[in-house]
């Protein structure tokens, strides 16, 4: 999968629900919690890349 960004915009129990920036798609994709760093919350921007998120500063 190639690199891309992301904005949390939901977070229910154990799964965040994450956006695709820019990319005009509406179709939300949701991943355990336990897969992102600490401190994440919703409207936190994250990079995707080689099966890691980074959140963006």
């Amino acid at each position: 999968m190639e690199p891309k960004d992301y904005t949390v915009v939901k977070i229910e129990g154990e799964y965040a629900y994450l956006r695709a920036d820019g990319d005009g798609d509406d179709k939300d994709i949701f991943i355990a919690l336990a897969l992102l760093p600490s401190g994440v919350d919703i409207g936190t921007r994250l990079h995707y890349e080689m099966l890691t998120y980074t959140v963006i500063k």
